[in-house]
């Protein structure tokens, strides 16, 4: 299994070192939400209404607040009272339905985050022809991090010494949000050692086509020289074919339109569900991109625009995770926000980072970096 040391274990993060307390350690213990005060909530209500409320708008404004403290207000905080007490979050349920999964309007281009990779700024300055060398070292350090949590190694955060919630960090990998015509659902496949198998392939995209390999052989990580054999596979094949026919551009739709144009595939042909489990359920997207945003650490407007609002072919805008690969050796992601916050990035991002900052950039492994014929790249057809 690819937790036990092996290949490039010489740069493993500090992160990783003799953790005294695994991952997901503390989910079982932790508080429940609170359930705020009515009397705070609404004294909050009134701060944030005085700055744009007339003096007889604010009056009138204090005694619609105070009838509802006194009213339906009291009745509606003893039913929410009454939900904590069944629910350790009483609000995750309503957030999730109501600011993610109900919503109809395209989710890629109005809920979804992005932007870019910082590694430009110290090691990786835009360059014509180091995007797939550069992209194989990337991608084979995010594998490490997705290690870090399979074997549950990635120490717990805290503030301070109160441990925080880290069931985020299930929906970086393995996630994607799936349609529905009137409301989607968020499907998870990531399972910790200890939980089961967890699906190991990676997603390429690339000219409008979808390919996929594994990126486990024999139960260790390919290294990057094997991770670079697989990309520079799939970038000849599309340079030797027309476009593609850019299915992924569906996931850019409004969302019930989405939903039903999914369901016509699948009763197209049965084994276009397979394909798209397939794609649900990978670790995450490479999308190689033609695109060069040139950005610099001054002005990283051009990369943030192109993550967001780029070739949409190319970017699966259900999946919990995009990475970008530009054709001038920069990177951007594109996120699909419903599974985790941004900080869930952040905090894979810093690793990558730091990773990157501590070899130059380079691939630095003093074991033979032999190219071995194993995980071969398959088109989806």
């Amino acid at each position: 299994m690819p937790g036990t040391p092996g290949k490039g274990e010489e740069m493993a993060s500090d992160l990783s070192q003799s953790l005294p307390k695994r991952t997901f350690k503390y989910q079982s213990s932790l508080p429940p939400l609170p359930v705020p005060s009515l009397e705070n909530s609404l004294s909050k209500y009134l701060e944030a209404v005085r700055p744009f409320a007339s003096e007889d708008e604010f009056k009138a404004t204090v005694q619609i607040v105070r009838k509802f403290q006194d009213g339906v207000g009291k009745v509606l905080h003893y039913k929410l009272l009454q939900r904590a007490k069944t629910k350790k979050n009483w609000l995750e349920e309503w957030w999730f339905d109501t600011a993610y999964l109900e919503v109809r309007i395209p989710s890629q281009l109005n809920v979804n985050f992005g932007g870019p990779g910082p590694y430009l700024e110290h090691c990786w300055p835009p360059a014509e022809g180091t995007c797939l060398e550069r992209a194989s070292l990337l991608i084979w350090h995010t594998l490490q991090y997705w290690n870090l949590l399979l074997t549950e190694r990635l120490a717990p955060q805290k503030a301070g010494k109160t441990p925080l919630d880290m069931d985020q960090f299930r929906m970086l990998f393995c996630t994607c949000k799936v349609p529905g015509v009137m409301k989607d659902t968020i499907h998870n496949y990531f399972k910790t050692e200890r939980e089961g198998p967890c699906p190991s392939h990676l997603a390429v995209m690339c000219h409008g086509r979808i390919f996929t390999f594994d990126a486990l052989c024999d139960g260790e990580i390919l290294t990057p020289p094997e991770l670079l054999r697989q990309l520079r596979f799939v970038k000849d094949r599309c340079e030797g074919e027309p476009e593609g026919d850019g299915v992924a551009a569906l996931t850019s739709e409004e969302r019930t339109r989405w939903a039903k144009a999914r369901e016509h595939l699948i009763n197209i042909d049965p084994h276009n569900k397979t394909i798209l489990e397939t794609i649900q359920s990978s670790l995450f997207i490479i999308s190689l991109d033609e695109t060069k945003p040139y950005s610099t650490p001054e002005n990283y407007t051009n990369m943030t625009l192109e993550a967001l609002t780029g070739n949409p072919t190319l970017r699966w805008g259900d999946k919990s995770y995009n990475l970008l690969v530009f054709s001038d050796g920069t990177f951007g992601s594109n996120c699909d926000h419903a599974p985790y916050d941004a900080m869930v990035l952040v905090s894979m991002c810093w690793y990558v980072d730091q990773q990157l900052r501590l070899t130059d950039g380079k691939w630095k492994s003093t074991l033979m970096q032999t190219v071995i014929d194993c995980g071969n790249v398959h088109f989806v057809r």
